[in-house]
């Protein structure tokens, strides 16, 4: 499909990619972040919210940072999933995304701030009209949700990214940037449940990098994932399930997390805790399964219908445990 035209501006340092926005912005253009593309430009092509002016963050050194407890906004996904400097369940979680070409174009925080999906969005834009359009992208028609009728007051496309569930667990800041200063929040309160809004980045602001904690290195789990294929299927629902020892048969600590289900990752603290105060092994585990199966709440708007996808959440989160076994 051909792409519309737009303005690509390319900054060398973070400084002047900021002062390109705060321009665009003095002039009231809009604009977008582009780091890979590899979600951005395909949603181009489709006439997805295109833009008349694109910031390419490629050759911007600073935002390309690997350590144990620094990982920057630019990182390709390739890099996480095989440095040695990277957490293990990060780098299972990066290396089950897409195809290893999409890897390697891919960025941490990219898929940190993928777009929310959902079927009736992501067509191309002949198809969109044909429906005549839905409320995440109307085109000014003020058009229905095609997923739950009748309101319009919330979005309900899904959060389709593996990164999260993990860094939520593993406790990561994210760290914020626009030309009006820098903020920090926990990843954990990142994102905001509205498949539109998805986040609380502002006009202008952009992710420059995230960090772990430093005993993030003591956690222990899995990451597991339900897709239709094992290259480029986003999760239907992804599990992520960490935990600390204390030397005996009950972990001393335990996290959630979950993916592809709703408008935002999950954080299950409360089901977490609930697991750890009588531990019983594999009876606790089924508990805990169980608790998230109910948990969360997918629509019908992925491939799989919500009732499988919130089976197999409990599966996922059994096979996620086994290593506390």
């Amino acid at each position: 499909m051909r792409m519309p035209p737009f303005e690509l501006h390319n900054p060398t340092s973070l400084s002047e990619a900021l002062a390109t926005a705060a321009d665009l912005e003095e002039a009231g253009q809009d604009f977008d972040w582009i780091a890979g593309g590899t979600d951005l430009l395909p949603n181009y092509k489709w006439h997805i919210n295109a833009k008349k002016h694109v910031i390419a963050l490629a050759k911007v050194s600073e935002l390309t940072e690997l350590s144990p407890t620094h990982i920057g906004a630019m990182v390709r996904l390739h890099d996480l999933a095989q440095s040695d400097a990277s957490h293990p369940v990060l780098a299972k979680a990066a290396n089950s995304i897409a195809s290893v070409m999409i890897r390697r174009s891919g960025t941490v925080g990219g898929n940190i701030c993928l777009d929310t999906r959902c079927y009736w969005f992501n067509q191309s834009e002949q198809w969109r009209e044909s429906i005549d359009w839905c409320h995440k992208c109307d085109c000014g028609t003020a058009a229905d949700c095609r997923v739950i009728p009748n309101q319009n007051t919330l979005c309900v496309a899904t959060y389709q990214a593996d990164l999260a569930p993990v860094l939520m667990c593993l406790e990561a800041t994210i760290h914020l940037a626009s030309p009006s200063g820098q903020r920090s929040v926990l990843l954990s309160e990142f994102f905001e449940l509205d498949g539109m809004t998805r986040n609380v980045l502002q006009r202008g602001e952009l992710v420059t990098h995230l960090t772990l904690p430093e005993g993030a290195g003591e956690w222990q789990g899995d990451y597991q994932k339900l897709s239709q294929r094992e290259s480029w299927d986003f999760p239907e629902a992804g599990v992520a399930v960490l935990w600390k020892r204390n030397g005996g048969a009950k972990p001393a600590d335990l996290r959630v997390g979950t993916t592809g289900l709703e408008s935002i990752p999950g954080f299950h603290t409360e089901e977490a805790a609930s697991a750890l105060v009588d531990w019983r092994g594999k009876e606790s585990i089924d508990e805990l399964a169980e608790a998230i199966r109910k948990a969360v709440k997918p629509v019908q708007n992925t491939w799989y219908a919500p009732s499988y996808r919130r089976k197999m959440v409990k599966v996922l989160t059994r096979r996620a445990c086994a290593g506390l076994l």
